[in-house]
């Protein structure tokens, strides 16, 4: 082997929302495998709101990316050299390969995927953590049932955009809340949402609500907390369930925000707040990828998806717009051609 790697840093810890300077850009040779081990050319990397707590050095559910090391991200590649008898020259893989050119990693890390069966950047979205994310937070923690209304915030992010659509597969109303005009007329020309609003524009969010709600919130699909999740307390349902996937809008904070006290009102509608990690259902992986499969395969799950040109180079720009809410749907990055 030859080659060299090209790689993006975690240069400082951000204050606030994170900016070029966080990040190191170097170049350096890729060593020798070890027995068992794979070499993977990084074709697609995905960039997601958890990579923002995995910058800060506060104690989370994983370690922080230590000053100096690259930084993690789910993507797809090729394998390109191999010491595995299972994982040969050719066959493309997912797992946490990085910010860089190049991955090496142990097959025990990786699962394939088949490009013959859909897009590979399908791998890191609606067949891969995104839609896993979306399944299992709707349907295990959120606990949906037929006909009921289904309240999503970050609804035309990758997880949210597939929350509402499998709420749909489910007959119910689905009103989603996204942060301009344009996400909006998506939800409900494209993706088939019952209802959206814009919060950038919108004054008074539980009126907003209340209008659009009319029978008030059973399932309440939180990806950004804060305000949004404060107005929406208040019209659950007796027995509504909020799953939390996220809470985008606190990640950049520089001190935290004061908010309502609302607990009692859980006691009042008996509702179930769960947060949840999408590792929790590694086991059942193997049918939700099944159902996403056939979904997407008939057409009924869409899957919008923006892809940053330009190499790992592009990586930190492509990550601060996602988190600050310019990307529609999948927000990915080409490190390279998808040729083997």
């Amino acid at each position: 082997m030859n080659f060299t790697n090209r790689q993006v840093l975690l240069a400082a810890r951000p204050l606030g929302f994170p900016k070029e300077s966080d990040f190191k850009i170097e170049d350096s040779p890729v060593p020798p495998l070890l027995q068992g081990e794979v070499l993977i050319r990084v074709i697609f990397l995905s960039v997601d709101p958890y990579m923002r707590g995995r910058m800060s050095a506060a104690k989370s559910y994983a370690k922080p990316v230590e000053i100096g090391e690259v930084m993690t991200g789910g993507a797809v590649g090729v394998i390109v050299a191999s010491e595995s008898d299972t994982f040969p020259i050719g066959t493309y893989v997912v797992g946490d390969l990085g910010w860089q050119q190049f991955a090496i990693r142990n097959p025990a890390q990786l699962r394939r995927f088949d490009p013959s069966l859909a897009p590979l950047s399908t791998s890191l979205g609606v067949l891969g953590m995104t839609g896993l994310t979306a399944y299992f937070g709707l349907l295990d923690i959120g606990q949906l049932k037929d006909g009921e209304t289904v309240l999503v915030s970050g609804a035309a992010g990758a997880v949210g955009s597939i929350v509402g659509q499998i709420a749909k597969l489910k007959s119910c109303r689905v009103v989603g809340i996204a942060g301009t005009d344009h996400k909006v007329d998506f939800l409900l020309k494209e993706l088939g949402f019952d209802a959206a609003f814009n919060y950038k524009s919108t004054k008074d969010y539980t009126a907003k609500l209340e209008q659009l709600c009319p029978s008030g919130i059973d399932v309440y699909f939180d990806n950004v907390g804060g305000e949004i999740t404060d107005a929406a307390i208040p019209l659950l349902n007796i027995h509504a369930r909020i799953p939390v996937c996220g809470q985008i809008s606190q990640y950049n904070l520089e001190k935290p925000e004061l908010a309502p006290r609302w607990m009692h009102q859980l006691i009042i509608k008996r509702a179930k707040v769960h947060g949840f990690l999408i590792s929790d259902f590694a086991a059942q992986f193997p049918k939700a990828l099944s159902d996403l499969a056939a979904w997407y395969k008939a057409g009924k799950l869409k899957f919008p998806e923006q892809i940053a040109e330009g190499g790992i180079d592009a990586a930190p720009a492509a990550f601060i717009g996602m988190l600050h809410g310019e990307n529609l749907g999948k927000q990915l990055v080409r490190i390279s051609s998808s040729e083997v």
